[in-house]
């Protein structure tokens, strides 16, 4: 005899064009940070996983990289990620950007979502910067968009309806025992969510072609006190001249980076923090496959 499963769990894959607010709605959804937020673009590289349980469902959030044409191997790699993540989900979830309104990216998508198997939600995002007849105005583009039967209008940095959607999720994830750990939020390692709190200041403080050439890597960590942890990172970039904006005039920019990451990372880990963090170059670091499979980009 079968036993009933009692239980509903299932993945929800977040597309959207860069920068609409995927990762700041997962976070609210999760109700900590497990993706990093920023206004550039191609801040999210991974498909990165926010895993909310509750009592008899759970939702694995993915956090898809931004919709974008290709530039170079690294970029590549996140294409062919969101294309299989969408391939494979329970539930798409297009997020739009209310304040910038529905373009030919956002259309591209709704495209290529059309024939999806799974259940389509779209999130109407930063709601909150608009007035009630531009909020009107953007529900009904995202309706013309023709994928989806629900609009949710939605601030995922205030959590403006973010609790509605959240249940609307749980509703359309098919029963299944969980997926993950109750107790997990993320299915980050240890070390890349540590790097990727790193990153997020130095996107914070850098620009144009710098933002893009960065990654960042946790080499160790020690905790031999309970109430310190030692971490040596490296920040990689592909020439001289980015190295010299990262480190700054007199090194001022990267104790201003490391100042910043450390607090991030003492508020994540709860103790205090000596941060070593270097850098690095290593040239056309994103046309490199071997480097590239090493960081964990998978193909």
């Amino acid at each position: 005899m079968v036993s009933e499963i009692n239980t509903r769990a299932g993945f929800v894959a977040l597309a959207g064009r860069p920068n609409v607010g995927k990762s700041t709605l997962v976070n609210a959804i999760v109700g900590r940070k497990v993706a990093i937020v920023s206004d550039k673009p191609q801040t999210t590289r991974r498909a990165i996983r926010g895993v909310v349980t509750r009592d008899d469902a759970q939702l694995v959030l993915t956090d898809l990289p931004g919709v974008q044409r290709p530039l170079d191997n690294l970029t590549e790699r996140m294409q062919r990620r969101v294309e299989r993540e969408l391939s494979e989900t329970d539930v798409a979830l297009l997020v739009l950007n209310a304040e910038q309104g529905v373009g030919p990216g956002d259309r591209w998508i709704a495209k290529a979502l059309q024939g999806a198997s799974c259940p389509v939600v779209i999130a109407v995002n930063k709601v909150d910067r608009l007035d009630r007849p531009h909020v009107v105005a953007a529900l009904q583009a995202a309706a013309e968009l023709g994928v989806g039967d629900d609009i949710f209008p939605i601030s995922a940095r205030k959590g403006t309806g973010v609790e509605p959607l959240a249940e609307h999720l749980f509703g359309l994830v098919p029963a299944s025992p969980f997926l993950f750990d109750p107790a997990e939020s993320s299915d980050l390692s240890p070390y890349v969510h540590l790097a990727e709190l790193i990153r997020e200041q130095i996107l914070r403080r850098t620009f144009k072609e710098v933002p893009h050439a960065v990654e960042v890597v946790v080499e160790d960590v020690v905790a031999d006190r309970d109430d310190l942890t030692v971490i040596h990172a490296r920040a990689w970039v592909e020439t001289e001249s980015q190295k010299g904006i990262l480190v700054g005039a007199g090194g001022k920019m990267i104790r201003a980076i490391g100042t910043a990451a450390r607090k991030e990372l003492e508020r994540e880990l709860g103790t205090k923090v000596h941060l070593d963090l270097v850098v690095r170059v290593r040239r056309g670091w994103r046309g490199d496959e071997g480097l590239l499979d090493r960081l964990g980009f998978d193909v």
